[in-house]
């Protein structure tokens, strides 16, 4: 477990490591580059003759050019570390993976939300890019309500994504729409109950428009979804900040909304 800067949620959870790349919203993986950064951690603690730790078993999941090679890495010890936390968190699982690549075995799965299910003190906020994986062994889990689960939706050419998380069992089913990558405008929100968009950041990032943002905003708002707004992006996040026409919108679901 590590705090985040993640600004919708409070910790990162990776029992899993490693990813391949499915849709345009991939192209310029912010988990790619870090676990760039990690191997490169691992190399330099060795040469000092240190104990790499953990950020070795990065370079069991990336190719010599630093890019995922499909390998996925299953973290028994970090698995078990939610039993540990005495205090409420929010976790973001698998920051660093996808928790249903195709790679990452169905009992490994099952072992992380029997975890989720003990742990009902903390809120675990699932997403990924494959919710067709996850819809189609739903009914192997156990989705206690500390479960939030979403999916990835960077344009319009994965929308059927919606409809694959709206087939699973979670009660809070939340969409990241970052990075936007076009505009949304028919996108559907009926059995969603959390909506985010960002800006893609960092090194090469694709530019983002403000009407694709309104346009999400104000159907959240006409069907009384929660709206978070997370960041303009671009090279340099912070001077673009994370304000639409003024304001802040910093919303998130809230426990009522669970009986939907």
């Amino acid at each position: 477990m590590a705090n985040s800067k993640i600004e919708w949620t409070e910790s990162v959870w990776n029992p899993v490591v490693g990813c391949s790349k499915v849709s345009q919203g991939c192209k310029h993986c912010y988990a790619e580059r870090m676990a760039k950064r990690l191997v490169a951690m691992a190399r330099a603690a060795r040469d000092r003759g240190d104990d790499p730790g953990r950020t070795a078993n990065y370079e069991k999941v990336l190719t010599p050019q630093g890019r995922w090679n499909g390998a996925i890495f299953l973290d028994w010890d970090a698995l078990r570390e939610p039993h540990t936390w005495r205090q409420p968190r929010v976790l973001f699982v698998n920051s660093m993976s996808d928790p249903f690549h195709e790679n990452v075995p169905l009992d490994f799965i099952q072992e992380m939300f029997a975890v989720m299910n003990a742990c009902r003190m903390h809120t675990f906020q699932v997403l990924t890019k494959r919710p067709e994986r996850a819809a189609a062994i739903s009914a192997h889990l156990t989705w206690t309500p500390n479960i939030w689960m979403g999916t990835s939706v960077e344009s319009e050419e994965v929308l059927e994504r919606v409809d694959n998380l709206r087939a699973v069992g979670s009660l809070t089913r939340f969409l990241s729409c970052e990075p936007l990558l076009g505009p949304l405008p028919h996108l559907t929100l009926d059995g969603i109950h959390w909506v985010i968009v960002g800006g893609e950041s960092g090194p090469g990032a694709r530019p983002m428009e403000a009407e694709w943002v309104r346009g999400v905003q104000q159907r959240c708002a006409r069907q009384s979804v929660p709206f978070f707004f997370k960041q303009w992006g671009g090279v340099n996040k912070k001077k673009a900040g994370r304000l639409l026409d003024g304001r802040t919108f910093d919303e998130m679901p809230q426990p009522a909304e669970l009986a939907r």
